[in-house]
């Protein structure tokens, strides 16, 4: 059996009965182990299916990896840590300290950054991974990738990004997401360099989209919630009424205003903020949309 075939299997093991490898009817390759799911998609007239293999051979035994140093990856102080992706984790939330933020603010885009780095060989011209919306991207001279983001109606729903753009990395973030927030964005999507930082900025600009106090905000501790958040006792949203419009642009204003100190600082491209129907955008030439292009 060839090793394409192989992975036309429903859900074939890599290691034991731990990872997960499928490939899915487009052609995409899905990696899945616990709370890591990536789609992976490769093109060009380049080997795919051993591009495939080395994003399996990747994947294999990573998520074993970051539970071996979760103590310290939980930790907002700094701590040694060993392996590869767990000091990108710890590289991407740096800059924003001395805010609170812990290394598990960047691991999806961390994660997607790692397995992307082996996709790239002879022929290989674009290739992405998804990691539950936080999107790693490789391109190749005239080569572009089609993102879905967080949308209004009338809003563009797609951002476009091309070889010649210094985006690599796409993330969204907020109280709606998977992920706990401290504020009430309901969506922030961040064009960075790589995907660690964008999943790190998302995170700190949708906790600055907040209305400290107002009474239409519910929250309580994350421990309450996740008894093993790396959020500890902070309070993290859990619903939020309708706003009041100078209350939605206020929050939203502190979020765009946060946004656009790490645009000048380098660290992001451009920010996308969403809450109740309204938005700001920092970047906007990077989120305006382009011609169509394959999607992630």
């Amino acid at each position: 059996m060839t090793a394409a075939a192989a992975m036309r299997a429903q859900a074939a093991p890599l290691g034991g009965s731990g990872p997960q490898a499928a490939l899915l009817p487009d052609g995409r390759l899905h990696l899945h182990h616990g709370p890591i799911d990536l789609i992976i998609g490769v093109s060009g007239p380049g080997d795919i299916t051993a591009a495939h293999a080395r994003a399996m051979a990747r994947f294999d035994g990573l998520l074993e990896s970051l539970v071996a140093e979760l103590p310290a990856l939980r930790s907002a102080a700094r701590r040694p840590l060993r392996g590869t992706v767990a000091r990108a984790m710890a590289a991407a939330v740096a800059p924003f300290r001395p805010a609170f933020i812990t290394p598990m603010a960047a691991v999806a885009g961390a994660v997607a950054d790692a397995v992307l780095a082996v996709l790239p060989g002879p022929g290989i011209t674009r290739a992405y991974v998804n990691n539950g919306g936080d999107i790693a991207l490789y391109l190749t001279p005239g080569a572009a990738l089609t993102s879905a983001i967080a949308v209004r109606p009338g809003l563009p729903d797609r951002v476009t990004i091309a070889h010649a753009d210094p985006v690599r990395g796409i993330a969204t973030s907020g109280w709606r997401g998977r992920s706990f927030s401290l504020g009430i964005a309901d969506a922030v999507t961040v064009l960075a360099p790589n995907a660690a930082m964008a999943d790190a900025a998302a995170t700190m600009i949708a906790n600055a989209v907040d209305l400290p106090g107002h009474p239409g905000i519910t929250r309580r501790p994350a421990h309450d919630l996740q008894a093993d958040s790396d959020l500890g006792h902070r309070a993290v949203t859990t619903g939020v009424a309708p706003l009041a419009p100078s209350d939605i642009a206020a929050a939203l204003d502190a979020g765009a205003a946060f946004a656009d100190t790490l645009c000048q600082r380098g660290l992001i491209h451009g920010a996308a903020l969403f809450l109740q129907g309204a938005t700001r955008t920092i970047g906007q030439n990077l989120l305006a949309p382009n011609a169509e292009q394959p999607r992630a």
